[in-house]
Parts: structure tokens; sequence; C-alpha cells
């Protein structure tokens, strides 16, 4: 576009931010200029490629071709990376320098790094093969997915996501000493949609008492907006390991997040400094990695969802990056089935379900966590990273255990799980599954609709 004498170059304060978020999604100079036009008014304003090149510049964004990045040059910046993500393939690691490390860096220099000094793990790599899994979905916010995870409870730590299955978004991921607590899980998705202002048509997880709070919450919110679902529980329970979409971000998250983070909590095990027997360890354990292992999973969480998704011939759902097709579906030829929450109603369910005072959504016992505080400055307010972590546990450790106040501090300690009873007299949705093993869990007609009969009526119009 070139602008006329009477066009003004559009407001920077306006496309400033949308740049930033086009850009963390690692689009093309071309498809940001084109999703800007979006944002201000082309009568009155207009943006161009070469004026827009010049305000990326400005900005300090750079391409892989300006930053001219080689092997010697990230050799440091890798040295780091590979540490907290050991298996890591060079997607992986493109991705990681780019948003850890504002570093543009094409493919063929990090595959030239692998080459030269990780030959072995590249045979291994390519010796992998994938399980394929089917999942339908009829477009955006049809379907929430939720699931725990528990192979950090020997840590004292548990794991929570919730997935938008047909985006690939990974609308959270939380880290606390509880997955169990129907109440704290809730919380999470109610959260969610207190920051959205929309919910899904259902939502789906496993078997499990720990999934009666979103159950009830986001029935109970469904029918508030549709008195014509009274009756029926318009949440899924996935039988048979079928709850598909979170089992694949778990998996993925165990090659590509954990190994090195694991490594680091089996190293203060091993060393003896923390033992998940005592409490005050327990204590000061949480009050250090909870928070710093959270800020680790929101980068994680913000990579995966500005990362398009490798082309496969056999997926039907949108390549896109998540963050951009859950947003502007439109664009990918998608519905989107969301449905705006009443803020009356997100109260109503919080006041009903959620009891804020309730010890699981302490990170510890608030007399211990002000004594920890307390200490934290003494020692200075030192920053928990990768490298200071345990440095700091053992720091406040040993400040606190002559501290007379303890044992009053860590005497409210208690266990957190309890059950919430379902809620009554509301039906299943229909389930229906194919001779060929593909079945529809989403919200369309009730959940009538079978996968093949879906696609074959709605697939030209949204599963392009």
């Amino acid at each position: 576009m070139l602008l006329t004498p009477n066009i003004k170059l559009a407001p920077l304060d306006i496309i400033q931010p949308h740049i930033l978020r086009l850009w963390k999604a690692r689009q093309t100079d071309k498809q940001i200029v084109a999703e800007l036009q979006k944002h201000f008014d082309t009568q009155c304003y207009g943006l161009g490629l070469t004026k827009f090149l010049k305000v990326r510049e400005g900005m300090g964004l750079r391409r892989a071709r300006q930053q001219h990045h080689t092997v010697e040059t990230i050799h440091e910046a890798m040295g780091d990376l590979r540490l907290t993500y050991p298996n890591a393939g060079a997607r992986e690691v493109v991705s990681f320098l780019f948003h850890e490390r504002n570093m543009s860096v094409a493919r063929s220099v990090v595959i030239s790094y692998f080459n030269i000094y990780e030959p072995e793990l590249v045979l291994q790599r390519k010796a992998n093969r994938l399980r394929r899994r089917r999942f339908w979905a009829a477009g955006v916010n049809d379907i929430f997915a939720v699931d725990q995870h528990d192979k950090w409870l020997r840590y004292g730590l548990g794991l929570h996501t919730g997935i938008e299955p047909f985006s690939g978004r990974i609308m959270w991921m939380r880290v606390w000493h509880s997955n169990r607590n129907p109440q704290l899980i809730l919380s999470y998705y109610l959260d969610t949609l207190d920051t959205l202002g929309h919910m899904p048509m259902v939502t789906q997880s496993d078997p499990g008492s720990e999934n009666f709070g979103i159950a009830n919450a986001h029935t109970t919110l469904r029918q508030w907006h549709n008195p014509a679902l009274q009756g029926t529980l318009q949440h899924r329970w996935m039988q048979n390991k079928k709850n598909v979409m979170p089992e694949i971000m778990w998996s993925q998250m165990r090659r590509r997040f954990t190994p090195g983070f694991e490594s680091l909590l089996d190293h203060g095990v091993m060393s003896g400094w923390y033992d998940s027997n005592n409490i005050l360890q327990i204590m000061v354990f949480r009050w250090v990695f909870i928070p710093w292992l959270q800020r680790e999973l929101d980068a994680y969480q913000d990579r995966v969802n500005n990362t398009r998704k490798r082309r496969d011939c056999n997926k039907i759902l949108p390549h896109g990056v998540p963050n951009l097709v859950y947003n502007s579906p439109e664009d990918f030829g998608a519905l989107n089935f969301k449905i705006t929450v009443e803020r009356e109603a997100l109260d109503h369910v919080r006041d009903l379900y959620i009891n804020p005072s309730h010890v699981v959504f302490d990170l510890v016992p608030q007399p211990l966590g002000t004594l920890i505080q307390h200490c934290y400055e003494e020692l200075g307010c030192p920053s928990v990273t990768r490298q200071s972590a345990w440095d700091v546990y053992r720091g406040l450790l040993d400040v606190l255990q002559v501290h007379e106040e303890i044992p009053s501090a860590i005497s409210v300690f208690e266990d957190v799980e309890e059950d919430l009873p379902l809620l009554e007299n509301q039906q299943d949705l229909p389930y229906r599954e194919e001779n060929n093993g593909t079945y529809y869990m989403g919200g369309l007609g009730l959940g009538m609709s079978s996968a093949r009969g879906y696609v074959e009526h709605k697939g030209a119009d949204i599963c392009r």
C-alpha cells in the first residue's frame, strides 16, 4: 500500500501491541501488515510493507537474516538451553531461542550445531515413532478438555491443564501442591472464563471427583444462559483413555519441558536437601519452587500457543498458530461457538462452589508464609532461577530452623483433599461412536451429531 498525501501513517500506539503479538506468533511481514489493517481506520490511515519494515526495525525486531547467527554465536545460549531442555529438537530449539533469548536463528544453523555437538542425540531423535490418535472438534470453543498430571507428585507438586482442542491452544497450565481438590481445579477454569469473557459449549475430563467442580459450575453456567439445557450435565466423562488432547499435550511436555526440570529437582532430593516427609522442608520447597516453576510453565504455554504446529497430512483441524486460530477462527474457515458469560453468573458459581478462605488456596499456611517472607527479606530477596533455586531454598531453611516460631507456624498444616458432590438429577449428554472408532464429543445438537455425519455435512466450511 502506497501512502497518498491525504493518508497518514497508522498511529504507533495502536499498531505496536498488535505488531508484538503477531511477531511473537512468528508471522511474516506481509501477514503482519495484512492483519494490522483490521486495527485502524483505513480511510484515514495507511501502512505499507516498506514503512512497516522501518517501524519493525525501530522496535528492535529483527529477522534471522538480519541477526546473522552462526553455530559459534549461538553456542553459549545453546549450552544454557540444553541444561533445561536436553531433549528438544531443532524446531523446538529455534522456538526457545526466539521466545527466551530474543534470537532469530535459522533452523539450518541449529541443525548444524546438533550435527557438530550432539550427533548421538540426532540419531536417537530420528528413531522415534509417533502413535496416532483421532479426535474430532466442530470449531473453536466447542470443547474445553481438562486433565491433571501426577508425575511430579513425588516432589509434592501437582500439575493441571485445560486445552481448547480445535485450535490446540493451552488455556491454562498450573502447578500447585495439589491437583485433586475440586475447588482448586474449578478456580483454574473460572479464572480463565473471567479473562476470556466467554465459555465453550461443553467441558470434558477423565472420570474423577476432582472434576466435579468444573462439571457442576459449567452445567450451572450453561443452564443459566440457556434454560432449555435444564436436566442435562454439560460435561462429558471420557472413558478408556479418550481424553485425547490433554494426553497429547502431557506427552509433548514430558519430552520437551520436564527432563531438565526433573533433573534439577532430583539433584536436590539425591543431595539430601529435600525430604518429602519433612513438613518444614515441604513448606519451604513449596514457597521457593512453586512460584518459579509457574513462571516457567507460563513461558512454556506462551511458546506453545504462539508456535505453528508441525504440518500433518492426516490432520483436518487448522495448522496455524494456536493463538491466531483461537482468536480469529474466521481466517481459517472455522466457526466459533463461544458463549458470552455474564459477570453475575460467574460471581454466582464462585459463591456457590468455591470457599476462597480454604487452605488449598494457600501456598503455605499463612503464619509460616509471613515468617518465610521475613527471612527471605533478611537474605536480601535473592531472585529464584534454575541456578539459584536450591541455594535460596537451603538459605531459607538454615535461617528458619533456628526460629522459635516454627512449631506454631507449621502446626496448622493439614490435608487439603476433599470431595464435592456432583449435581443430582442431571442426564449425561448422548454419546455415539462410529464403527471405525471415531467419535464426536462436542456440544452441537446436544452432542447427537456423529463425527462422520458432522464432517460430511460441515467439513467444507470448518475443517479445511
